[in-house]
């Protein structure tokens, strides 16, 4: 168990730097056209998001930092180091009202050992706001919402797993008592067919010995006649 959950937040880990590497590339060349055309504000980030301890990262409010990938970047590595109760802890303690909110919830509790019902309610909150949420960090939003539904996916196929292995094993278990049951029969038979052959053969050996009898009480009165002839004769 602890092996599998090792594995999950090395996975995790994983996907936070596929992310990064995605997002960074996304934003190494922008457009000439978009970036003169974006304030100035939103083309530097406001405060130096990789100094923020991760316990004050969850109550930053300033909405230039949560419009910078780097933000979301460093929450995503955060949660990776609590754990799935301090995970769950921080998530509650906030109160979805924006997309912001949604996504730190959804970052927070993806780490707390969710169950597919939970993962897809903090979607479904996060989806809410979808249209609000800002260019910049729109595409890791859709990187990490791919990931969420491919954990979806992967319970779904776990759980049809798990309810085949059942019917497997319950038909087996049906199996077995039926073999038992006829196997049960199969010695009852046998045990009536034995009894059955003494039963014949006994009869059979009565059948002869009466025949015997009978056959030797026939010949009995024949000789007694012979006897008695000379006498009468005379």
């Amino acid at each position: 168990m602890k092996s599998s959950e090792n594995f999950t937040r090395a996975y995790r880990g994983m996907a936070v730097l596929c992310l990064s590497l995605s997002v960074i590339a996304c934003s190494v060349a922008p457009p000439p056209e978009a970036s003169a055309d974006m304030p100035v504000a939103a083309q530097t980030t406001p405060i130096n998001v990789s100094a923020l301890a991760c316990d004050t990262l969850w109550s930053v409010n300033d909405k230039s930092a949560l419009s910078h990938p780097l933000y979301w970047l460093r929450a995503l590595d955060c949660a990776l180091r609590l754990s799935p109760a301090e995970a769950r802890a921080q998530a509650h303690n906030l109160v979805i009202a924006d997309w912001q909110s949604a996504f730190k919830q959804g970052i927070l509790l993806d780490n707390g050992n969710v169950t597919p019902p939970e993962r897809r309610a903090y979607l479904g909150y996060l989806d809410r706001y979808q249209f609000a949420y800002p260019m910049a960090v729109r595409p890791l939003i859709q990187l990490w919402r791919q990931r969420q539904m491919a954990e979806l996916q992967l319970a779904d196929a776990r759980m049809r797993y798990a309810q085949l292995q059942q019917q497997s094993d319950t038909e087996l278990d049906r199996l077995r008592h039926q073999q038992t049951q006829l196997q049960q029969q199969l010695t009852q038979t046998q045990r009536k067919l034995h009894s059955l052959t003494d039963i014949e053969r006994q009869l059979s050996s009565r059948r002869s010995a009466d025949s015997a009898d009978a056959g030797h009480g026939k010949h009995q009165p024949a000789e007694t006649s012979s006897d008695n002839a000379p006498g009468g004769a005379e």
